[in-house]
């Protein structure tokens, strides 16, 4: 499987009490003719923690769906902090067509660093190819570039989503798994230090809002203009720096209702609507940016 490129962590649209699948199929649609290489379902960015069972298979369903039709990846967000909840999650996304599953170190529990090689191992049984997420700011657990590496070279880890916001990991990961293993930047201002270390790509929040951009971004990098996509970089930075000033997809929803790419930017508990005071810097921000609203 080939993991390089703009991964967008596709938000999930909501109506009522329920999904709007509509507008969710339509999201992923402008995504991926923006350029991503394709989308992850049920991440964070997708509140898969507040999705039941049957909602989480209905987005990662429709999600499949518009990528396969365009020949786009689908990789579907299916972490928890059991083992077997994990594995049972990878097998109902590889059934409702997700191409690979994005799984988060368990939360909460706080394995050791042997007990997170044994949780990939199982994992990797069940049927998808698996990149891990390192986030410990979320899960209050790290896993460390030896660990990472083991697992790479065992076969259990197609990739892994690295934010861990220290930039020399992602260079400790290539240099102690290989450059065949891809690590993709899960902090957005960290695409092209990423790739420069010898990183494949991002999956990205605020690529819900500038899909296009993020994918130039990544592609500008790999066909050799550094320079280039580090000014793509550059120019979002104030942008990125909004849509994370109150907790992920706070922000980014309330900007993609503004932009009429959704109808709806609602959450779900106990994630709420982002407060006057930041949506006027949302907004600042995004006309700061151009082309949004």
């Amino acid at each position: 499987m080939q993991l390089r490129g703009s991964y967008t962590a596709i938000v999930t649209p909501f109506a009522g009490d329920g999904l709007d699948v509509d507008s969710l199929r339509a999201l992923a649609r402008w995504h991926l003719e923006q350029g991503s290489t394709g989308v992850v379902a049920c991440g964070t960015t997708g509140e898969a923690a507040t999705l039941s069972a049957a909602e989480t298979s209905q987005v990662v369903r429709a999600c499949a769906e518009e990528c396969h039709a365009r020949g786009k990846w689908c990789i579907a967000g299916a972490g928890t902090n059991s083992t077997a909840k994990t594995v049972e999650n990878v097998r109902h996304a590889k059934e409702a067509g997700a191409d690979a599953a994005l799984v988060v170190t368990p939360y909460y529990n706080k394995p050791t660093q042997e007990g997170l090689y044994r949780h990939y191992m199982k994992v990797a049984e069940a049927g998808l190819p698996v990149l891990a997420y390192n986030i410990p700011g979320r899960t209050a657990v790290d896993m460390l570039p030896e660990t990472v590496a083991r697992l790479a070279k065992s076969g259990a880890l197609a990739g892994i989503k690295e934010a861990s916001g220290n930039i020399s990991r992602a260079a400790e990961i290539v240099a102690l798994a290989g450059e065949q293993f891809a690590v993709l930047a899960g902090d957005d201002m960290f695409v092209v230090p990423t790739l420069s270390v010898g990183g494949q790509g991002v999956i990205s929040a605020v690529a819900n809002v500038i899909p296009g951009d993020f994918a130039k971004m990544v592609e500008s990098f790999h066909a050799g203009d550094a320079r280039g996509a580090g000014r793509i970089q550059t120019r979002m930075a104030g942008l990125v720096k909004a849509m994370f000033a109150e907790t992920n997809p706070q922000p980014v929803k309330w900007a993609l209702e503004r932009m009429g790419r959704i109808k709806s930017g609602a959450l779900r508990l106990p994630l709420i609507t982002v407060q006057p005071e930041s949506a006027a810097k949302i907004e600042a921000a995004m006309k700061a940016y151009g082309g949004l609203i």
